[in-house]
């Protein structure tokens, strides 16, 4: 089961209350149904059918265009990424390829951090990338 709340614009926090609003919808009307709930562990979070999504499963991503990390290369990107603890993705999903210099920006990890911290990082690791990406682009003379 997959639930996505997304919009053009950069409400952040509307996306997510409408998540959280919809998850709540979906948990409500299984346990109406079947009288069971979604398996909760109080350590690792929600229980998935995939391990890399164990914890909250929650990936909170922002399409964003960085240009002068396009020029320095993807290599020059994934690593600052790495060091904010978010991962870059083409637009086209996880196996779809970069194509250009719009980037999807997402949360890395998954596991043992509340969905606040999770969006928190997110948030904040694309505000660091925009803000290096503008050196960069004078870096380079795009900007």
């Amino acid at each position: 089961l997959r639930i996505i709340s997304m919009q053009m614009g950069g409400d952040v926090k509307g996306v997510f209350d409408r998540l959280a609003r919809g998850i709540n919808a979906v948990g409500d009307s299984v346990k109406k149904e079947s009288g069971k709930e979604f398996m909760l562990d109080a350590k690792y979070g929600f229980i998935h059918a995939c391990p890399t999504n164990l914890g909250t499963g929650m990936r909170a991503s922002v399409h964003v265009d960085l240009p002068g990390f396009t020029k320095e290369g993807l290599g020059v990107l994934k690593a600052r990424c790495e060091e904010l603890k978010v991962q870059p993705r083409g637009t086209r999903g996880e196996s779809g390829g970069q194509t250009g210099i719009t980037y999807d920006i997402s949360n890395k990890h998954r596991l043992g951090y509340s969905e606040v911290e999770l969006v928190q990082c997110m948030i904040d690791g694309v505000n660091t990338l925009v803000a290096e990406d503008r050196e960069l682009q004078k870096k380079h003379g795009i900007a």
